[in-house]
């Protein structure tokens, strides 16, 4: 192999577990299969349907289509390694993979902070919902999660490049993430341990709370409706949310507790936390609002039926 050390990297995938890569493979390709399929279904619903085109929905778009990136930028190289033994990956490639990957699950956390804002509008303000979450403002925030998502990741690739690399070229990894390609270094990467962790307080820590403060409100809002039918409406609507926040922060967060504190965890074990939440929630997502909103359900089954009348 024709390989310069010097602008490229060898992904290695699981650590541990390589005689196990073409198991691994079968339900990962199955999982990602589904994830287009149900992110495509669902963002087409969204796009096509007039009366989806509110707040809750676009912000819903927004989420799906920052899971999709983000899973997208690191899938298809797993899938590569695991298939077909392609392992290496330049030292470019590796470093827009990394931007992509960080950028965009920054991006995913912006939005489930905007849909907790949307849902304690809705809730607690309703007779406002339309004059404050405008097409309008809403254009806005979708500016300010990119710009956040961006600004907050860009430092990523320049503190990497930064550093020399003259021992190992070989990351147990199955994607560039960060940290796992800093400990290559034969430098200190103090710097990068440091903003990976401000990031990391910036956005989750950051995130969670203006989430719980907004839910508390929004529980004592449903509490307090004098329908019974009205509660059970509007409580479903955030349980939705509240499943789709889990399953975004809880893998994310095993993977960075595991990344920089799991000395006593085995590396394969790390890894297949880390990629736990690049595959969970794109999966997931569309499948919890197709299941659990209304609107969309009915707008699936219509075109189900559809596409089973023109066969």
């Amino acid at each position: 192999m024709n390989l310069s050390l010097s602008s490229s990297f060898i992904l290695i995938g699981v650590p541990g577990l390589e005689d196990f890569h073409g198991w691994i493979s079968l339900p990962l390709a199955s999982i990602y299969l589904v994830t287009l399929l149900a992110n495509f279904c669902v963002l087409y619903i969204i796009k096509s349907e007039q009366s989806l085109h509110q707040p809750m929905y676009l912000f819903l778009s927004m989420l799906l289509f920052s899971d999709f990136v983000q899973s997208n930028a690191a899938v298809p190289k797993m899938l590569l390694i695991f298939w077909f033994n392609i392992r290496v990956i330049s030292f470019e490639g590796c470093l827009v993979q990394m931007f992509f990957v960080h950028c965009f699950s920054i991006m995913g956390s912006s939005v489930l902070l905007a849909m907790a804002l949307d849902r304690y509008v809705a809730v607690c303000n309703p007779l406002r919902y339309s004059t404050i979450l405008t097409t309008r403002v809403i254009s806005k925030i979708g500016l300010l999660v990119a710009m956040r998502g961006v600004l907050l990741i860009f430092p990523h690739p320049f503190l990497v490049k930064r550093l020399p690399f003259c021992q190992s070229h070989i990351i147990e990894h199955t994607y560039c993430e960060h940290i796992a390609v800093a400990k290559l270094s034969c430098a200190d990467i103090r710097i990068n341990v440091i903003y990976g962790l401000i990031v990391a307080l910036l956005v989750v820590g950051v995130d969670s709370v203006f989430i719980s403060v907004s839910y508390s409100l929004v529980v004592k809002a449903v509490l307090r409706l004098p329908s019974r039918e009205a509660r059970h409406k509007v409580g479903n609507t955030c349980v939705t949310h509240v499943c789709v926040i889990l399953v975004a922060y809880i893998p994310a967060l095993f993977s960075f507790v595991s990344q920089r504190f799991g000395e006593q965890t085995s590396s394969s074990t790390q890894i297949i936390l880390s990629n736990l939440y690049l595959i969970l929630p794109p999966l997931l997502n569309p499948i919890i609002y197709g299941i659990k909103t209304k609107e969309i359900k009915k707008q699936v089954l219509k075109l189900l039926k559809s596409q089973k009348t023109w066969k």
